[in-house]
Formats: C-alpha cells, structure tokens, sequence
C-alpha cells in the first residue's frame, strides 16, 4: 500500500505517537481529533502529520491529569475556527494551574519520600533499622 508523502497510515501514526490502534479509534471515535479521519480509496484511515501532532499533544494533555473532556471541547473549539482562541487560552490555563498545583503537591511528597530514605538509609548503615515505625507493646490498639 503506497501513501503520498502527506498520508500516514494507522500503523505509522501508532509508530509516531506511541498510541495503540485501539487508543487511536477511541480518541478517532470519541472527537479528540481536530479533524475528520480520512480513507484512502481502499477504505483505510490515512492521517496527516497534524494529525500526528494533535495526537502527540493530546497524549501529553492526558499524562498531565486532563479530562477526556476537557481535551474533547479543547478540540471542538480547534475545529470551530478562528474566533474562540480566548476560551481555548482559558481553558489553558486553568489546566496549566492544576498542574502546577499537582507538581507542588508531589514536590511536598517528594521531600518527605527524600527525608525518609534519608533516615532509613542511616538507619540501615548502623544496624539500627530493627526500630523504626515499631509500635511498643503497651500501644493503644484501637487509638
């Protein structure tokens, strides 16, 4: 099956994008595309390399925490045209928010995760780890 140089098909896009072919269809299937799927003249998707990186931007977008929904009107205003770039820079934004408030909060978990490995690996090194996190006997079991 030969593609001109701007037609990609399923495979290649899976290749690019590191989706699979059923994550493809779904996001096909679901209106995360910025555009129509078109077919070759044997009835096969073929995809442009815009195709391509929507995709890879939609991958990073859900990696990121977004909704399938919010990506799914994200795309829906790309595919309205010229004239809604506001709403689409504040729903941006927002979600560049969120993200920066989920990296703080991981930062946070990180420096304890840091500290703690700190202190077992201390621990570890003296022969003094048997203690750690040890209830004594007496504990209050139902505290």
């Amino acid at each position: 099956m030969t593609h001109s140089a701007s037609e990609l098909s399923i495979g290649q896009v899976v290749e690019r994008t590191g989706l699979s072919v059923h994550a493809l269809r779904f996001y096909e299937r679901e209106g995360l595309l910025i555009g129509p799927v078109r077919r070759n003249s044997s009835g096969r998707r073929v995809y442009r390399r815009l195709d391509v990186e929507w995709l890879v931007n939609c991958t990073k977008f859900r990696a990121s925490g977004m909704p399938l929904a919010t990506i799914r009107h994200f795309a829906e205003l790309v595919r309205s045209g010229p004239g809604n770039e506001d709403e689409r820079l504040a729903l941006l934004r927002e979600h560049q928010r969120q993200v920066v408030d989920r990296i703080n909060e991981l930062t946070d978990c990180l420096a304890l995760i840091d500290h703690k490995v700190a202190v077992y690996e201390e621990h570890v090194s003296n022969g003094t780890a048997s203690g750690l996190w040890n209830l004594p006997e007496s504990a209050d079991q139902a505290g």
